[in-house]
């Protein structure tokens, strides 16, 4: 695929500063071409119980809720969660890679643009849950290499107690005096999304990033761009003031930390949505606990926790109880929503790290 190019040198330098946590338990060589898949969730409980813990990366407890999926693995089939560790997607796959047989995490969660690069360097474990014809085509790789379970939309996160005036839409973003806080561009899906959501807003799409480089490299021109985490801790301790952030995680840091003190709201111009999903470790430690993890996700129960999260199921077929939904924004804010056009979007992303270097960075004051 010709955005593994580009990408590489992003990824590489990840691996070169992601710290890799001891060995753990070293995975088989053989063993990875023996974990079964044609098996029935009964069978994969079992397998799982044996197992009795799983080890994730990228899957915090507040991001869309799933300090909930935890707790109710554990409760339901008796396996652990081990403390996660939250990283970028780049850092996920870089992290899979670099490991190898000597892997210490069983399954991570990423952004869709991102799926087929995990595919491509052969780190993926595949497996269809028992749910597989209730999800959407454009939600699945065909072999069950990943499959979306939510989408979110970029949203607007204000601190109100240093901002008085939230902005609504971007350009009142552009003409406030607050600081803009994003994350790293070259290895988020959340902070690349949020370039591609400010491009559309002034015109753009996902052949044409520029006006989306252009609304940021104003900000940084300004004195008002700030790099750094947006995570929960961060909004929490007041370091941030404005941000871009999945609906989901504005709505869930907002309930988490003080529903007084935070806005959140889809921009005004319009927005975009995407999906995130899970990619299993070829070389997981505990292949059948990640496996019973993904199936547990797609169940209804496990799309109604990631709801509960904020998050917006993948599966239509799946009724959400009236006080999520309640929790949620009023339907009429995403009316000007547009899902992304990832076979446009593939180019583009593959050259946005050089490109947020060379037309944003340089101008950080």
């Amino acid at each position: 695929m010709k955005f593994k190019k580009v990408l590489v040198v992003a990824i590489a330098s990840v691996v070169l500063t992601t710290s890799v946590v001891g060995c753990g338990k070293k995975a088989e060589e053989a063993g990875k071409n023996e974990v079964k898949q044609n098996i029935s969730v009964e069978e994969l409980t079992n397998f799982a119980k044996k197992e009795g813990q799983v080890v994730s990366v990228g899957m915090p407890d507040s991001w869309a809720n799933w300090k909930g999926t935890w707790n109710d693995i554990k409760t339901k089939y008796s396996v652990n969660h081990i403390g996660d560790t939250d990283l970028s997607s780049a850092e996920i796959i870089a992290k899979y890679e670099a490991e190898k047989k000597n892997a210490t995490a069983d399954i991570g969660d990423i952004g869709a643009a991102f799926a087929p690069i995990a595919v491509e360097k052969g780190i993926t474990l595949p497996y269809k849950t028992s749910h597989w014809n209730s999800v959407p085509d454009w939600a699945k790789d065909k072999d069950g290499n990943w499959m979306i379970a939510y989408t979110g939309t970029m949203a607007i996160l204000t601190n109100k107690a240093t901002v008085k005036n939230p902005p609504k839409s971007f350009k009142d973003i552009l003409n406030g005096d607050y600081k803009v806080t994003i994350d790293d561009v070259a290895a988020g899906n959340q902070s690349q999304m949020s370039v591609l959501a400010a491009a559309k807003a002034f015109g753009g799409d996902e052949n044409n990033i520029k006006p989306g480089l252009d609304f940021f490299a104003k900000l940084a021109k300004q004195g008002r761009l700030v790099v750094n985490k947006n995570d929960l801790a961060s909004v929490e301790k007041g370091e941030v003031q404005v941000t871009l952030v999945w609906d989901f995680n504005g709505l869930g840091y907002r309930d988490k930390i003080d529903p007084n003190r935070f806005n959140v709201c889809i921009p005004a111009e319009g927005s975009i949505s995407t999906g995130y999903t899970t990619i299993i470790n070829k070389y997981a430690p505990h292949p059948y606990s990640a496996m019973l993890t993904r199936e547990y996700i797609f169940s209804d129960e496990g799309q109604i926790n990631l709801a509960r999260g904020f998050a917006k199921p993948v599966r239509e077929d799946v009724k959400l109880p009236e006080d999520v939904k309640a929790k949620l924004l009023p339907a009429e804010a995403y009316k000007n929503v547009k899902p992304v056009n990832y076979a446009a979007w593939t180019k583009t992303k593959a050259d946005l790290p050089q490109l947020w270097q060379e037309q944003v960075l340089v101008n950080i004051k």
